[in-house]
């Protein structure tokens, strides 16, 4: 007992947790894969069958050497590790994940290697390592077993004289799952032709897979791999090895530790030492799996492709023949996150009965064994809007539709391709024989210096050391045919192993086994290959260094203690997002705003805040060490705000520590020794692996070792100092649940439980995805609520304020990523690549086929009718599903079902139809029941309903992001011109014209029909009069201000215009553009051409019915609806006081103020505070018309602009008189500006009339800076004397100045104009 008490003891210092043999059971005997049926059930259940009856019965179309046989894990030892507990059926399941695989005589029967992980829920992995190999079957009752299940396939099928091929059926991914038993390499399928009909006892030899599998803590993979291979050589060979097999086992189980942080090991394989090493405490983490091998089967620039889509959290299938690719490039993408970590489904090999978990609705990183020759086109996958498609044995990927791209791309290629070449591999991929080591290699960019005469040599190595794993080429193979018919070459070899001589040093005359140092070919190759991991890596590292250089800056710590911070941490904020964007440069932006919304980010940033109150997560330390040291080296401060690439500095000096610890071994493991193990057991038997003595295996030595002592000293020193802190901190249970309750799919998503895969089990795992959807759909519906209403948010206590476009963009493409995967989820067979699409396009059909019936019949459609006028002159537009599809389809700039379905939810948002239309999508139950399976989100009522109020509450804000990311297509827009209620001032002779004008430009001049009148009936009855006209441009944006005019013909050229309602078709936003001026010669002011400015109208309560809930109506402070010219109205009208005045001007100044503050993407339109109804002009307006002689008897009335003129006409005289000559250069030079300016004005050919003429000069005086020298001009010209009232606010020299000091706040400001407002005018 107290053997076992050390073992455990010792446990986590140990090199290795399990040693495990897998194979067949003889005393079982054939049992078909319960796996596999499992599989043939779901696949059942997914074409709408009966499950029950489907999976029963055995599959006589396939040869029994092809079919999948139930492997069982044979022995393990030790029987239990305490805090790594044995997972019988996952090791089964990932050790033989195809099942037993039998071959003949005439088959190839090369070893394989493969690797393996599984995640535990806490998120920790164990890594396992795989050799398989094939051994002679010696039970009579299997072969007999055997030899009938094959004389039944051939009564089932009696012409197949060669094995059948898997029966064709009704999905891709059922003929894929039912290959993955066959062939390994490309070589067994052409093997096995050559067998003259499969299996006959007494003619065939038959042989069944069998593995031998190492379980370890950390990925040393070419250390297991070396040793897994001397293992079989041990059993192969033709003389037993120097010691027992238990020997070997016990050894790497108990007496080899894990090399210390910094360290490197010697341990003793069967045959030859094998070495280890271990980063240091400052450098990148383990990570043993070959990235040259991971780029030269990709390629450099798909690789940087597939590490984008990975930090941004897509959903990444990796698709190759081999296992040992799919967990290299699993494995070696994961490795270069750092400091970050996936923090999803991550299965890098996916067995056949987990397919069903491709249709996940979440991110996840995946690996699937192809069958060779099959067409990619036909693997139908349940999900691709988002899906990164890796395609490893063709070295290709499909990539997701727009996604940003990572910063400074061509640069970084350029980089990570130079230090490829520095170690001979080409950065294009194409991949090296399948299962090629890294240590055979031979890649497009690298040169082999091997000498001709010694190829006997390699292939005999090659072949001994299982090097190849079988896949030798045609030419080797026939020099290794040639060997083994050497009788001499043969007694050598034998020999020299008998006599414990090592061959690779018998090598060493040919000048080939000995490399540099004294170590041998191998030992070079593994040394080049660590020396090309870390260089890689440190290129990747040295991108996020500089990139997130000072995000500590930015992180909030906002709670007092951990329990507080873990029970809160769902409503915390804990990251400035908006001050860390605005800090970065411009081209990194699209990347970093999706970047900082992901799982694994958000993670990172929950450690840092964790590591005040408890020890450092391990990636992290490493990394704010590093940006620590670059702060002490100043390298980040001149680079501030750059996107200057800059190039990784320490990729020498990375390389030296591995060569270091490589050349100088640090500690050396106990050799391997005999064991005290009964006489007689375990005998050796060439070609077959041995039972081996379970009682000498399951226990460990008593403490008779200096590394168990030190270990137990650490381990008391970590007792003490925990029972220290221990009041400091959570229960350890506690903390994980908050923990996993606080992020938005809890770490039991991460991996498929492996263990219990029963019916019930995957209907637990589809329930938890289901509530995972609708937390993710609560989390990110707040979160665009809270970014869109800003500092409101804020005072109401919802973290920072403000959203950028680009913030809103990442937040939005995020939305439409989630309906994405609710409606990929349960699908029960897939059409095209976007799922929600696939849909609309269903219900589309049937609405039509249902509207051409209703046509034909005399009964209307009551859901779709035409709802009675919305506003005087503007029909109503239809809020319809079909409709807005109509739209998304005629846009010919969209070419994907991806994109069709993103513009869709974009329109139906900025609609706030989102909500409305999806549940009229969903309406239809019986067509919802025929795409989706039972378990589908989409068919859990409860659910369903809250998500569709979660989106509901998105009413609430104003989105334009249909309008603002398609800018270029053609949209229809409605013009309504609605003239003074009086029938006679309706009418008019004159030609109109209309220019409407927004923030992506014009629709230039539109000629209208004269006289298009149509008359429309109010609530009363009454007639009313308007013009309507039509016409299409390209997408003008918000807009924000219209051109009305007409060309004074006829004899009814007088036109009283009330306003102008313009329309976007499309996204039904309605702008209202007020007037209530007249148009005409000899009328009002002369004006002939009017720019009214507009702004979005609120829709009314008819309009908007159905959309639940929307913006509550703004509070205006009581006005009338248009500006009214004072001296138009003769005077009677509304009169402010002096007081009022002054309000109006400074608050219309403070308007344009805050304008400049607001970050720029978030401002509004300046023309509406300039020239809106209580902008600049109209406040200017007031001040001048104070105290004016405006209306005299007999007279026409007189404007301000009668005023300027004449004052700007006093001032020419003088000037020429020469009055002006003897005033201050300043003055004179501003009396020069204001003189051409107004002379430039009344030039111009625009009939815009005197008040137009007027805020004209008001807006380019503002914009030139030259309003405040204006005004004392004016003011003492004798011209006011005459045209203005003692008590006039211009005539009071405190009010001016008072003016002139609040006017003089806007020089701060750079205000442009619109193109609009200064038509014309050439200044």
């Amino acid at each position: 007992m107290s053997g076992t008490n050390a073992a455990s003891g010792a446990a986590p210092c140990r090199f290795a947790h399990y040693f495990v043999i897998c194979g067949i059971d003889t005393e079982t005997g054939l049992e078909p894969d319960e796996l596999a049926a499992l599989y043939q059930w779901l696949e059942a259940d997914r074409q709408g069958r009966d499950p029950d009856t489907a999976a029963t019965g055995e599959n006589f179309e396939q040869s029994p050497l092809k079919r999948t046989f139930k492997s069982k894990v044979l022995a393990h030892y030790p029987e239990n590790v305490e805090w790594n507990p044995f997972d019988q059926d996952a090791v089964n399941m990932l050790c033989m994940p195809k099942g037993l695989s039998f071959r003949t005589q005439a088959d190839s029967r090369e070893p394989q290697f493969h690797s393996f992980l599984i995640t535990r829920e806490d998120g920790s992995r164990t890594y396992g390592f795989v050799h398989t190999f094939y051994e002679e079957v010696t039970s009579p009752q299997i072969c007999s077993a055997m030899q009938t299940l094959y004389q039944m396939h051939q009564a089932e099928n009696p012409s197949s004289a060669t094995p059948s091929s898997s029966s064709s059926s009704s999905s891709s991914m059922d003929s894929l799952a039912s290959s993955l038993d066959e062939a390994d390499s490309p070589s067994s399928s052409s093997c096995r032709s050559v067998a003259c009909g499969g299996y006959d006892a007494s003619r065939d030899t038959l042989y069944v897979s069998k593995a031998l599998c190492l379980i370890t803590p950390m990925p040393f993979m070419h250390a297991c791999r070396r040793f897994l291979s001397q293992m079989h050589r041990a059993v192969t060979a033709a003389s037993p090895p120097p010691l027992p097999l238990e020997s070997y086992v016990h050894n790497v189980l108990y007496e080899v530790p894990l090399p210390p942080p910094g360290r490197s090991l010697k341990f003793h394989g069967v045959y030859e030492p094998i070495v280890c090493q271990r980063p240091g405490p400052g450098e990148l983490p383990l990570a043993d799996f070959p990235l040259g091998q991971t780029f030269t089967l990709l390629g450099v620039e798909n690789l940087v492709q597939l590490f984008n889509c990975t930090l941004l959290e897509m959903q990444i299938l990796l698709y190759s023949q081999d296992y040992q690719r799919l967990m290299t490039v699993a494995e070696g993408i994961t490795t270069l996150l750092f400091p970050f970590q996936w923090q999803h489904v991550y299965v890098p090999i996916l067995p056949a009965s987990l397919l069903h978990f491709l249709d996940a609705p979440v991110p996840y990183l995946m690996g699937l064994q192809s069958k060779e020759g099959t067409d990619r086109s036909k693997l139908e996958l349940p999900q691709e809007a988002n899906l990164c498609f890796v395609d490893i044995d063709n070295h290709c990927i499909e990539l997701p539709e727009d996604f940003p791209q990572f910063p400074n791309k061509p640069e970084f290629i350029q980089e990570l391709s130079e230090v490829l070449l520095r170690y001979g591999l080409s950065p294009v991929g194409g991949a090296p024989p399948i299962s090629d080591p890294p240590s055979t290699t031979t890649t497009p960019g690298s040169v082999s210096t091997r000498h001709p005469g010694l190829k006997g040599q390699q292939a005999l190595r090659e072949l001994e050391d299982d090097g190849r794993n079988g896949n030798l080429r045609g030419e080797q193979l026939a020099v290794l045919e040639l060997l083994q018919g050497n009788a001499t070459l043969e007694r050598l070899q034998a020999l020299a192993k008998r006599t414990g001589v090592r061959v690779e040093a018998l090598r060493g005359v040919g000048g080939e086994g000995e490399g540099q140092g004294g170590r041998t070919a191998v030992e070079e190759e593994e040394l080049r290959n660590a020396k090309l991991n870390v260089q890689l890596r440190e290129v990747f590292a040295s991108r996020f260094t500089t990139m997130f250089a000072d995000y500590e800056a930015f992180v909030i710590q906002s709670a007092p203690d951990l329990e507080s911070w873990l029970t809160n941490r769902e409503q915390m904020h804990n990251f400035d997002k908006a001050s860390f964007l605005s800090d970065q440069p411009e081209p990194y932006l699209p990347f970093l705003s999706h970047f900082i919304e992901t799982q694994m980010f958000a993670t990172f940033i929950d450690n840092k805040i964790m590591s005040q109150w408890e020890e450092k997560e391990p990636l992290l330390r490493v990394f704010d060490g590093r940006i620590d040291k670059a702060r002490l080296y100043n390298v980040r401060a001149p680079s501030l705000r750059s996107s200057n690439y800059q190039r990784c500095t320490i990729l020498k000096e990375s390389a030296q520590a591995i060569e270091q610890r490589l050349m100088k071994i640090d500690h050396t493991a106990i050799h391997p020794h005999l064991l005290d193990m009964k006489i007689g057991q375990g005998k050796y038997e060439q070609g077959f692996f041995p039972k081996l003595q379970s009682d000498v295996l399951s226990v460990g030595p008593i403490n008779n070792n200096r590394w168990s002592n030190r270990t137990a000293t650490a381990q008391r020193r970590k007792d003490r100092h925990r029972q220290q802190t221990e009041h400091l901190t959570l229960d350890n249970d506690l903390k994980e649940k908050h923990m996993q309750d606080a992020r938005s799919l809890g770490k039991n998503l991460r991996q498929p439980k492996l263990s219990d895969l029963s019916p019930a089990v995957i209907a637990q795992t589809n329930w938890k995805f289901v509530e995972g959807l609708l937390k993710e759909c609560r989390i990110k519906t707040k979160r665009m609520l809270v970014e869109k209403m800003g500092r409101e948010a804020v005072e109401l206590g919802h973290g920072e304020a403000n959203i950028t476009g680009l913030e809103e963009n990442t937040l939005i493409a995020s939305l439409c990523d989630l309906l994405e995967r609710i409606w990929s989820h349960g699908l029960q067979v897939k059409q095209g690549k976007s799922a929600l699409w696939s849909h609309l396009l269903h219900y589309q059909a049937r609405e039509e086929k249902l509207e051409q019936q209703q046509a034909e019949s005399p009964v209307s459609n009551g859901s779709e009718r035409r709802k009675s006028e919305s506003s005087i002159g503007m029909p109503s537009l239809r809020a319809s599903v079909i409709q807005d599809m109509r739209h998304i389809q005629s846009m010919g700039e969209i070419k994907t079902d991806v994109g069709r379905a993103r513009a869709w939810i974009r329109l139906s948002l900025e609609k706030k139809l989102l909500s409305q239309h999806l549940k009229q999508l969903l309406s239809r139950q019986a067509l919802t029941k025929k795409l989706y399976k039972r378990y589908a989100f989409l068919r859990c009522e409860e659910e369903k309903e809250q998500f569709l109020f979660h989106l509901l509450s998105l009413n609430t804000v104003d989105y334009f992001c249909f309008t603002s990311v398609f800018t270029t297509i053609m949209i229809p827009y409605r013009a309504v011109i609605i003239p003074i209620k009086k029938l006679s001032n309706a009418m008019t002779t004159s030609n109109p014209w209309v220019c409407v004008s927004g923030e992506l430009g014009d629709s230039g001049v539109r000629q209208i029909t004269k006289n298009v009148l149509e008359m429309t009936f109010d609530s009363a009855f009454r007639p009313h009069t308007h013009i309507d006209a039509m016409f299409k441009c390209q997408n003008l944006g918000k807009l924000t201000t219209v051109q009305l005019g007409h060309d004074n013909s006829g004899l009814l050229a007088k036109w009283l215009v009330d306003c102008v309602m313009v329309r976007n078709e499309i996204t039904g936003h309605t702008y209202k553009f007020p007037c209530g001026r007249w148009l005409g010669k000899g009328v009002d002011d002369g004006s002939l051409e009017r720019v009214l400015i507009g702004e979005l109208a609120l829709p009314n309560a008819d309009e908007d019915c159905g959309r639940g809930c929307r913006t509550p109506d703004m509070e205006h402070s009581p006005g009338q609806t248009r500006r009214i010219s004072i001296t138009s109205m003769g005077g009677r009208g509304y009169k402010p006081t002096s007081a009022q005045i002054q309000e109006a001007i400074g608050e219309a100044v403070n308007s344009i103020c805050k304008h400049f503050h607001k970050p720029e993407k978030e401002r509004g339109s300046l023309t509406i505070l300039l020239c809106g109804e209580v902008g600049l002009v109209g406040a200017l307006e007031q001040f001048f018309h104070n105290g004016f002689k405006s209306a005299r008897l007999f007279q026409k009335t007189v404007f301000v602009w009668d005023f300027v003129e004449k004052a700007v006409a006093y001032m020419e005289s003088a000037d020429q008189m020469g009055d002006m000559q003897e005033t201050a250069e300043p003055l004179g030079l501003t009396c020069v500006y204001l003189c051409r300016y107004v002379s430039a004005i009344n030039s111009s050919p625009r009939n815009i009339g005197k008040d137009g003429k007027f805020q004209l000069l008001v807006c380019l005086g503002a914009r030139d800076r030259l309003l405040i020298q204006w005004l004392p001009l004016l003011v003492e010209c004798p011209v006011i004397q005459r045209m203005y009232e003692e008590s006039a606010l211009l005539r009071d020299r405190t009010m001016v100045n008072a003016l002139i000091a609040v006017l003089q706040t806007l020089h701060d400001f750079p205000i442009t104009l619109e193109a609009s407002l200064i038509k014309g005018i050439d200044l």
